[in-house]
């Protein structure tokens, strides 16, 4: 697994581009717009720039880095004589498709094709695939350069030894991937954080705390915690004999709604989008342009403590 096409040049992209191009991959960035790459060029560039003022590379690790990605707005050229085959261009179905066909069409049979979708199980994506057992999703988390976690899908499909070599391929890369015993929607964390997300929209309306409480509390509780120690091992530190009665106690009275909140269709409808309109559950005057500074540097220093404790 040597040459990386990356298709799609969004956050997503060049974040995954910029990791397997710091493992040593030669990387080829395919995006529709000349525009789109060089603002892929400029963000790794600036990634790579931090952190080597960190001290997590030198600045000769950086130069190598940048030097193994190639850019190109046409599609053959990408993905002819790659070895993996990174997908992340939106989460429209049809475009999606209308790729994977042209892939198949130039690409060895032997090339693996990963999605980074976290909308589309497996069997949706290589419904016209001439070749579905060579699909797999690789879910990164955004920014994909920074947070550790892969999630791998596969399906009854999947061809094992696909699955074996993409799992060994994020880890060389520095992640660290879970494959999902069976695909469900939304993987793992997204399924965690929507039960959570539910809970915290709860609270909110039942007028117990503000977004802001709500955040103050997680981050210093099980934001704290869960970077060393993940909530099924919490619990084993706790006592399951706790944990029982915890859930026994609380778990009658959380919501079981299935519907979003009326009051987030609410905000959304009035265009309270978050950083995008400057405004959701907090104010922005900058398109959030500090506030993601400040959480990538904050991201970048736990990660770096993380490697540090792994040795």
């Amino acid at each position: 697994m040597n040459n990386i096409a990356v298709l799609g040049a969004g956050v997503m992209g060049h974040g995954a581009a910029q990791l397997f191009a710091q493992a040593g991959k030669n990387v080829c960035i395919r995006a529709r717009r000349e525009s789109s790459l060089e603002e892929a060029k400029e963000l790794m560039n600036n990634s790579l720039k931090i952190m080597v003022e960190k001290e997590m590379l030198t600045e000769n690790d950086r130069n190598e880095a940048l030097a193994r990605v190639t850019y190109t707005t046409d599609l053959h050229e990408a993905i002819q004589g790659a070895d993996f085959i990174f997908e992340s261009i939106p989460e429209i179905l049809e475009p999606k498709l209308e790729t994977y066909e042209i892939i198949e069409s130039v690409v060895s049979e032997n090339t693996i094709i990963a999605s980074n979708t976290s909308t589309f199980p497996l069997e949706e994506l290589t419904q016209n695939a001439n070749h579905p057992d060579r699909f797999i999703i690789t879910h990164f988390f955004n920014p994909p350069q920074i947070v550790p976690t892969v999630e791998i899908a596969k399906d009854e499909n999947t061809n094992e030894q696909v699955v074996e070599t993409t799992y060994n391929l994020i880890k060389e890369i520095g992640k660290s991937p879970v494959v999902l015993k069976k695909e469900i929607t939304g993987f793992i964390v997204n399924r965690v954080q929507v039960a959570m997300l539910r809970e915290a929209f709860n609270l909110m309306e039942k007028g117990v705390a503000t977004a802001e409480d709500i955040d103050t509390a997680m981050k210093g509780s099980m934001g704290f915690k869960w970077a060393f120690c993940g909530p099924m091992e919490s619990q084993d530190l706790a006592g399951l004999q706790t944990t029982k009665a915890m859930v026994g106690n609380i778990s009658q009275d959380l919501s079981n709604s299935r519907e979003v909140p009326s009051f987030l269709e609410d905000m959304v409808e009035s265009d309270q989008l978050g950083i995008r309109t400057n405004q959701g559950f907090y104010n922005y005057d900058d398109n959030g342009e500090e506030a993601i500074r400040s959480r990538d540097d904050q991201f970048i220093n736990l990660l770096k403590l993380l490697q540090q404790k792994q040795g």
